[in-house]
Order: structure tokens, then sequence, then C-alpha cells
């Protein structure tokens, strides 16, 4: 097994692989610290970054019922773990990595 380090989040198991990234949480030197979700993998076209949408449900109290919104976030996805469009995974919210970025992929879910 690869030298890793321990992200704190439960569940989720160190990927096989090892990577030389500064900005891998396992093998880096980037922490995971704030949220942890789970989303679907929507685009994975950029280089190392992926748009993973996360579905939640609102309450309108007009009609009393639930309705289904998204939000899409872009995350940094580390050499070490692969994914592709429709995989299931975890992100940690970690310092700003660019405009836009402030997550990383943690892991998939199984």
């Amino acid at each position: 097994m690869s030298l890793s380090k321990n992200v704190g989040i439960i569940g989720v198991k160190p990927p096989e692989k090892e990577c030389k990234d500064e900005k891998c949480p396992y093998h880096g030197h980037l922490k995971v610290r704030g949220m942890v979700l789970e989303g679907t993998v929507y685009r994975y076209r950029a280089n190392k970054v992926a748009t993973i949408v996360k579905e939640y449900l609102k309450y309108n109290p007009k009609y009393k019922r639930y309705e289904r919104r998204t939000s899409k976030i872009h995350a940094y996805v580390p050499q070490c773990i692969e994914i592709k469009e429709g995989d299931r995974v975890i992100i940690g919210e970690s310092r700003p990595l660019a405009k836009s970025v402030a997550f990383v992929v943690v892991g998939r879910v199984s």
C-alpha cells in the first residue's frame, strides 16, 4: 500500500495509486476543511477540474411542498483519483485553488 495521509473523512479510502501532485490531499500539502459534499460528476473535460452537480430539496411554504434544486460546483481532481462523467464522488472544501475552484475530489462513492 502506498504512503498517504489520512484526510479525516470517515468512509473514504485512500487511493491505490500514488501521485506527486502538490494539490493532492493524500500525497501533497492541501488540507481539507469545511464542507464535505456528495454529488455526481457532470463534466470532466477541463484539465484536472471537474464540474460536480449537487441535488437538494428546498421547502416552498406557499405550496407546502419540496422542490428539487441543483447547484454546480467546480472541484479539483488529483492525478491519483480516476473519475469519469456520471460517477458519484465526495468532495471536500479547501483553500481557493483558482478563481472558481475551492473544492477537491476526495474519493468515489462505491
